[in-house]
């Protein structure tokens, strides 16, 4: 059965509509708890961070970092803030969407491909080391946070194709947007794919999440082959006798399934997760409850400004050939330039994880 009580961990990349989903989830205010993109904190400002972005001793990002209100955040605090609200909402599911990318090294940091814990993580409230002790992970954990606190949450995942994600992520960055995000320059190792198919295999190879004998036959569907091994309809290795705490199954929801079919992409995601599926909840008042947002201003008016999740009445199809003319109209030749090779070295990881959409 289902542990309802784990707090639900929607890992993602940028632009990938997780925004509204969010929202969605957000109506329910009896018995969730949202919390926005809480790891960004300390990838981005403090001592811990990961980022490239605003690192450095220059005064500039000094600045940014102090004036972002998070330079001393690190791992562990994010970490305890999220307990800390679960303790004061008692009776209330957790539920947490932020960017995978956030807890797994960048390709320009020094710990690429060999992540380390978080030094504020290291040893537990238990006495429990959660690393090396030179704080290099066991078992080939990408992500800056022990598996044990990994298993702590139930996490499903939302993608969308980078033609689409990619162009939307460096309107962000470029003016007159930035003035108000703040990114002032486009980082294509940013677009987070890499970071979330790490993520996603890891917890699968670890059994934290894995597609049960019981749900492969419900619908859900995902290409077969993945792993080899003993399969089922994904291709996910699977092993008998497992029968105490199952791990949950694969959830993964691709924005275009989600923008097509709303209600019913989320009603499937409610009964994977544990939660029972409300209409209304696809529903809600623009702007109201959205002051999380505000610490990433820019990335969020879309959905802010939103009112409801209803099905695209129209679904564009643009050959890739006029997708870069319409970047270069907007943007410019090198900028297009930039932007397509961003998604196309994203591509392979999208397509990848997309095998394990849920199907509806």
């Amino acid at each position: 059965m289902l542990d309802t009580k784990l707090p639900i961990f929607v890992a993602t990349h940028p632009r990938s509509c997780s925004t509204a989903f969010e929202r969605v989830f957000m109506t329910r205010t009896e018995d969730l708890e949202c919390i926005h993109e809480p790891f960004g904190d300390a990838f981005y400002y403090g001592p811990e961070r990961l980022s490239s972005r605003y690192e450095g001793e220059s005064q500039e990002a000094v600045n940014d970092r102090e004036q972002s209100g998070f330079s001393s955040s690190t791992y562990k605090t994010i970490l305890e803030n999220i307990e800390k609200k679960g303790n004061e909402k008692e009776g209330k599911r957790i539920f947490i969407k932020d960017m995978a990318s956030y807890l797994v090294p960048p390709n320009d940091h020094a710990t690429y491909q060999n992540a380390k814990v978080a030094p504020s993580t290291v040893t537990a409230s238990n006495g429990d080391s959660n690393g090396d002790s030179n704080g290099v992970h066991k078992e080939d954990n990408p992500t800056v946070l022990p598996l044990s606190t990994l298993k702590r949450y139930q996490f499903a995942f939302l993608i969308r194709n980078p033609r689409r994600a990619v162009p939307s992520y460096y309107r962000c960055c470029i003016p007159p947007l930035n003035e108000m995000t703040g990114f002032k320059y486009f980082m294509p190792n940013e677009a987070g794919y890499r970071e979330l198919r790490v993520l996603f295999d890891y917890l699968k190879k670890e059994r934290v999440i894995k597609r049960t004998p019981a749900t492969a036959e419900n619908g859900v569907h995902a290409t077969n082959g993945v792993n080899g091994g003993s399969e089922h309809t994904n291709g996910t290795k699977e092993s008998n006798g497992d029968s105490g705490n199952k791990p949950y199954e694969v959830c993964v929801i691709d924005a275009d399934d989600l923008l097509d079919h709303p209600k019913e992409v989320i009603q499937t995601f409610c009964e994977m997760v544990g939660l029972e599926f409300d209409e209304g909840m696809l529903e809600w008042s623009a702007n109201k409850g959205c002051e999380s947002f505000d610490k990433w201003k820019g990335f969020h008016e879309d959905a802010i400004g939103s009112s409801g999740l209803k099905p695209r009445t129209v679904k564009k199809v643009k050959s890739a050939a006029d997708e870069r003319k319409e970047w270069v109209e907007k943007y410019g030749e090198e900028a297009a330039a930039v932007i397509e090779k961003t998604a196309e070295d994203n591509m392979a990881d999208y397509e990848y994880l997309r095998q394990f959409r849920i199907m509806v």
